[in-house]
């Protein structure tokens, strides 16, 4: 290790069981079954910090008693948090400092990005939090620069206790110039431990860009790290780079690229598509329901397997209230499409957002069984402190309690809003009629068991997670919300 970097330690934190709170999705949460995204946003840093080390606690099941002893033998703790995991993460950091006084610990992450000020106050132990991107800002401090002059942060002077902010820095442009993440996922992680439903297992995913040009007012990252400017890999860097990962992980059956809409560059998507084709490798990615058939046929025949689709709602009028950009005709074009050509589609809907009735929760249901995607997840709408629903929820007094609770005290995602015509108690039930009036269906039923009888390794792993949806659907009925005080007016 070079001689005048600290000793790093990157850290996703224990936290509640099952919980994927360092996961470049846009909710964190515990999912409905055994789910876990890689923590690429502590990844790269980690492969920019010569001698570091990187521990994702909960996919490999790791507890407090397991991680933090670890702070005896670094320099620097780099924790990743999120608004519901924060009060653990500030707690665990305490713990860090317990052991070893002299660790600086650093947070990362939207949360401490977005309110940098209050969370120091809130964290009496975090030396300095990440201001927007964070992996120059990592390496700077793991290179002794003095706090004071790292730009993008907030810091605490241990000397009189004030909390200062550093200028800005400014947004990656040159995202070649990053170092791969599949180093450190060789290094540090156990590829096999990370599973998301939709995906085929093992599965190994990365980033190939930064930042969104949609405007959806509900989406986390490019309201406060990613930018609404979609900051791209060159196809020579992202061609190089799966070269490896593939003769990394040979047991590897599906990759997947977690830009936040890999589509949104239809010309580099084709490029990219042509290029994993000639590698035979099996890809997913997240896209926007208004692809062109053309390129679904192109990326389909280079190793294409699944889109991620975020459709949210099936009424028009929510889709324009939360700035999604997409028509209903389009998205019911684009579903036909993708399943004539054999793409399996994991659809994404939203309840509770603006707008939302008792009848737009009926139509949106409505809306998935018709464009039938493979799979679905429902998840109930999230103010995140940085987005534009959460400004709106805070002018319109739409927020449940003022904590703003995103998640209950086992991570399970709460209904966070209530409106005068529709309450949070009612939102946070219809996530299970949604789920049951989409699965419980002959045809859908028959679908899942026909996949299940061609496979046994399907089968297997289809009746573990539906034994553990069911036991997450059991769990949500102990922590339905109270009904609560609306004000008269709003």
């Amino acid at each position: 290790m070079t001689a005048d970097v600290m000793k790093t330690l990157f850290i996703n934190p224990p936290s509640f069981e099952g919980f994927d709170g360092g996961a470049g999705s846009r909710y964190q949460a515990r999912r409905e079954i055994r789910s876990f995204w890689y923590p690429t946003w502590l990844a790269q840093p980690a492969a920019m910090v010569p001698g570091s080390r990187l521990v994702d606690a909960p996919p490999d099941g790791l507890t407090v008693e397991h991680v933090a002893p670890l702070a005896k033998d670094y320099e620097l703790a780099v924790l990743h948090t999120s608004t519901p995991s924060f009060r653990n993460d500030a707690k665990f950091a305490a713990l860090l400092k317990e052991i070893n006084p002299d660790i600086i610990v650093g947070m990362v992450g939207a949360h401490v990005g977005v309110l940098p000020l209050p969370s120091l106050e809130a964290a009496p132990a975090v030396d300095w939090v990440a201001v927007g991107e964070f992996d120059y800002t990592c390496l700077d401090v793991a290179s002794r620069r003095p706090l004071a002059e790292v730009p993008g942060i907030a810091y605490r002077d241990r000397a009189s206790g004030a909390i200062a902010l550093t200028p800005p820095r400014p947004k990656i442009e040159n995202m070649d110039a990053l170092p791969s993440v599949i180093d450190v996922y060789k290094r540090d992680l156990t590829i096999e431990n990370y599973f998301i439903g939709y995906l085929q297992h093992p599965y190994v995913s990365l980033y190939t860009g930064r930042g969104c040009r949609s405007r959806c007012t509900f989406c986390l990252w490019p309201q406060t790290i990613g930018g609404h400017h979609y900051r791209v890999r060159s196809a020579d860097s992202v061609e190089a780079e799966m070269t490896r990962a593939k003769s990394y992980f040979p047991q590897v059956r599906e990759f997947f690229f977690d830009d936040d809409t890999f589509t949104d560059d239809l010309p580099r998507a084709e490029e990219i598509a042509r290029r994993l084709g000639r590698l035979g490798i099996t890809w997913s990615c997240n896209a926007k329901a208004i692809v062109p058939r053309k390129t679904l046929e192109i990326m389909k025949a280079n190793g294409l397997r699944l889109l991620l689709v975020g459709y949210e709602s099936g009424n028009q009028q929510i889709l324009n209230n939360i700035k999604k950009g997409v028509r209903l005709d389009i998205a019911r074009r684009f579903s036909r499409d993708a399943k004539e050509l054999g793409i399996t589609i994991h659809g994404t809907f939203i309840l509770g957002l603006p707008g939302e009735t008792p009848e737009t929760i009926r139509e949106t249901i409505r809306f998935a069984c018709e464009v039938e995607p493979d799979t679905i997840q429902v998840s109930l709408a999230a103010p995140y402190p940085g987005t534009e629903l959460y400004r709106q929820a805070q002018e319109q007094g739409w927020l449940r309690n003022e904590q703003g609770e995103l998640v209950d005290g086992h991570g399970i995602q709460t209904a966070a809003l209530s409106y005068p015509h529709l309450s949070s108690t009612m939102i946070f039930n219809s996530l299970e009629e949604f789920y049951r009036k989409f699965y419980f269906r002959p045809r859908k039923m028959f679908s899942l068991f026909s996949g299940m009888v061609r496979d046994p390794q399907v089968m297997k792993r289809r009746l573990r997670e539906g034994a553990e949806f069911f036991r997450f659907l059991r769990e949500r009925k102990t922590t339905t919300p109270p009904e609560p005080k609306v004000p008269a007016g709003v």
